[in-house]
């Protein structure tokens, strides 16, 4: 399996010492998990090739290409029944009141394809719904059929500094963090509940006298912080002590951590 470089979050610790994190590749498939809509674009046929953007709902196949549902009656299938190349912008969702640029983003590019078959289109019905249920009003109108954009090519941005391309095939042998189904729970839970622990996590980084410190993403390596001083808002990443790939592994890695720090 071939992987990408390493990538180190903008913030990282103050000494610039390098934080171990999911490759790009893979913090894109854990986006792609996370998110359920993105930004279509593809090439008008009625201006000629120039770009045309639209909302666009969807799901994931088992190998990790995207499954959309779409109607002939959209701009975005007329032209693609033209010309099937197209890319799906996707952003890091529960954003929040943070900055957009900061946010995570991945940019997929491909060609877009109709189903095999009705065996394969069954399948794909099925993972759509559970990623969409209300679409169950609609999937069986006639004017609606499936497509999948098989995925090239990859760009990913994990926030302000971090950015790299990533090759289809390493995106497609990616696999989504461990904990994308329970991260949002965690964070949330982390922000509510903790974040005296959070602030100290920060001061003992190096931060210095952290007046806010809020966790904004956290996967099987470790989380990143949003600190808040006097005088500035930076980023901080903070690796576990060892791999955490449940809800349960984290708690006793951030319970270590404060432990360590109040030392």
């Amino acid at each position: 399996m071939s992987a990408d470089p390493p990538s180190h979050a903008a913030g990282g610790t103050p000494d610039d010492s390098p934080v171990p994190e999911p490759s790009h590749a893979e913090q894109a498939r854990t986006l792609m998990a996370r998110a359920a809509e993105g930004t279509l674009g593809t090439l008008s046929h009625r201006n000629a090739g120039s770009p045309f953007v639209s909302l666009a709902p969807y799901a994931e196949d088992a190998e990790g290409h995207v499954l959309l549902l779409v109607s002939d009656l959209a701009v975005h299938t007329r032209n693609l029944n033209h010309d099937p190349r197209a890319s799906l912008l996707v952003r890091e969702p529960d954003a929040g009141e943070r900055d957009a640029l900061g946010l995570g983003r991945v940019t997929l590019i491909g060609s877009v394809t109709p189903m095999a078959g009705d065996e394969e289109e069954a399948e794909v019905r099925t993972r759509y719904l559970e990623r969409h249920p209300n679409a169950r009003y609609w999937v069986d109108y006639p004017d609606f059929s499936f497509r999948r954009l098989e995925v090239d090519d990859v760009y990913f941005v994990g926030g302000f500094g971090v950015m790299g391309w990533v090759t289809g095939d390493t995106y497609l042998q990616a696999r989504p963090d461990p904990l994308v189904d329970a991260a949002a729970g965690i964070i949330q839970h982390v922000n509510e509940d903790h974040s005296d622990a959070l602030r100290l996590l920060a001061r003992d980084a190096g931060i210095g006298e952290a007046e806010e410190a809020h966790m904004t993403r956290v996967d099987r390596l470790g989380f990143h912080l949003r600190v808040r001083t006097a005088d500035r808002v930076q980023g901080l990443r903070l690796a576990f002590p060892d791999e955490s790939r449940t809800p349960d592994a984290v708690r006793q890695a951030m319970v270590s951590m404060v432990r360590r720090a109040r030392q």
